[in-house]
């Protein structure tokens, strides 16, 4: 059953989209967590370079229907996995630099 309950659409599978395109995006992420660390109060003015860069590489994945498609099937294979066994698959966590 492939059916979508609306938190499912508008919440669960938008965080499976953030998580991915944060590790598909790690570049970009490192990169402005680099310069917040170098720079320090000054990082809202210093950073923007960055900071956009990061926002567009987010964006493009937010935007890309493939990509979303990509991780409702993730998704449904994850609900599909917990009511088959009960068991609730365990999220690895990104390291806090990321």
């Amino acid at each position: 059953n492939s059916k979508l309950r609306h938190v499912e659409k508008d919440v669960l599978i938008p965080q499976i989209m953030r998580e991915k395109a944060k590790e598909l995006c790690s570049d970009h992420v490192q990169a402005f967590t680099k310069c917040c660390k170098e720079t320090g109060l000054l990082m809202v003015v210093k950073c923007r370079q960055e900071n956009t860069a990061l926002k567009d590489c987010l964006v493009s994945y937010y935007r890309d229907p493939a990509f979303y498609e990509e991780c409702k099937a993730e998704y449904l294979k994850q609900r599909e996995e917990y009511r088959a066994t009960g068991i609730k698959k365990i999220k690895k966590k990104l390291p806090s630099n990321v």
